[in-house]
């Protein structure tokens, strides 16, 4: 078992997909000791045994980055802050505080009416197709999948339409880590801050009136960085998982059907990218909160402990054959543990992506890839999964031409 570090950042580092976790773990086990960005170093937990060890001890493995150990290492523009600033949201809180904000959180996202948000993405997707469709051709990430989760949200905020690619964009700069995203998180709580005054001054049927409204009474500045939380975990994975569906069913003789028939459902391609290709690959992560034996190797108190959701997925440990998972959701996708994905909010992302697909499949029925899928290109994020463009041809179709909502 190595111990010499992996340098976990780079331009080729993120297209290694499931192939680099597994070189990884015959190099170096379950836990491995890597660099980030300025030989900053943390340890990556990529056994599936193991991740779920960390995500099920909070009183061993923490979530307030302030107990991190390597705080003197780390520039204030470090282009990773966003990742681990400590800030008072439910991602840093702990016991009563975290369950005090997750419930709250919780019961936002449940109060959203699940028919009239199939609804509102279903009209959000055609109105998006209406702007490709007479072409005969598109590129589904820029023009689909990166801007369809950003729109539903901006409505579930009760924010106007134009809000919403405006938001994507601010949103994929900041969780990409680059130079750009400590400014980009600054356009962020400027945006928040002034919603929330807006929402206090006229509440409205919305997640963030509901919160405003919420029996723990929150402060705004508990309210304002807790928004943004909601809005980074529910855009730029949404839009990643729509896209990573389709760039299966377009390149996947097992779903070529579905394209246009249904052999295998969109919810099982949905599925199965969860366990192959998800989204979120790395996150930001945890703290030994006294010094630990992990998977073999000694985690010092103050660690920083990154979760390889998309390693633990293909550990071999689980007995899973390729593409022989589509009815078993024991990934760790949306994490696990005290600080896993709400219910609510797992609901909220699958409806959308679904839905995203359907109709997709339903106006462009004779979609097919205008280049050989050998071209397609990931991101080169080791953080988040996606391919920086998915090219299509379809039979030209005349627009809905659908009223605003």
């Amino acid at each position: 078992m190595s111990t010499e570090p992996v340098v976990l950042h780079g331009p080729d580092i993120g297209a290694g997909g499931g192939g680099l976790y597994d070189r990884l773990r015959c190099e170096h086990g379950p836990v491995i000791p890597v660099l980030l960005e300025g030989d900053v170093p943390a340890w990556l937990v990529i056994g599936y045994r193991e991740l779920q060890d960390v995500l099920t001890r909070p009183d061993t493995f923490a979530r307030d980055s302030r107990r991190w150990n390597a705080w003197d290492r780390v520039p204030p523009d470090w282009p990773l802050m966003p990742l681990v600033m400590p800030m008072p949201t439910v991602l840093n809180a702990e016991g009563d505080e975290h369950r005090r904000r997750a419930g709250a959180i919780a019961e936002a996202l449940a109060a959203i009416d699940q028919h009239e948000l199939r609804t509102v993405t279903t009209r959000f997707a055609d109105r998006l197709i209406d702007g490709f469709c007479a072409a005969g051709s598109a590129d589904l990430r820029a023009a689909y999948s990166s801007r369809l989760p950003a729109l539903v949200l901006a409505w579930a905020y009760g924010l106007e339409e134009e809000h919403g690619g405006a938001l994507a964009t601010v949103m994929t700069t900041m969780l990409d880590g680059g130079p750009d995203s400590m400014a980009a998180q600054g356009t962020l709580l400027a945006e928040m801050t002034a919603l929330v005054a807006a929402r206090r001054a006229a509440p409205g049927p919305d997640v963030v009136s509901h919160l405003i409204g919420h029996r723990e009474e929150f402060t705004d500045e508990e309210l304002i960085p807790e928004l943004i939380v909601l809005l980074g975990g529910g855009h730029q994975p949404t839009g990643e998982w729509i896209g990573n569906a389709l760039r299966l069913m377009l390149t996947d003789d097992r779903f070529g059907a579905s394209l246009s028939g249904s052999r295998l459902s969109v919810s099982e391609a949905l599925n199965e990218v969860l366990w192959e290709d998800t989204p979120t690959q790395i996150y930001a992560g945890r703290f030994a909160a006294h010094d630990v034996d992990l998977g073999g190797r000694r985690v010092r108190t103050g660690d920083l402990i990154l979760l390889g959701l998309a390693g633990a997925n293909r550990d071999p440990a689980l007995h899973r054959a390729p593409g022989g998972h589509q009815a078993n959701r024991s990934h760790l996708s949306f994490s696990h543990g005290d600080h896993r994905c709400p219910h609510s909010a797992r609901e909220m992302a699958e409806i959308i992506a679904v839905t995203a697909v359907e109709v997709l499949l339903d106006r462009l029925p004779d979609l097919e890839l205008s280049v050989p899928a050998g071209e397609l290109r990931w991101r080169p994020s080791p953080w988040m999964r996606g391919v920086t463009g998915l090219p299509v041809v379809f039979s030209s179709a005349p627009p809905l031409h659908l009223p605003p909502l």
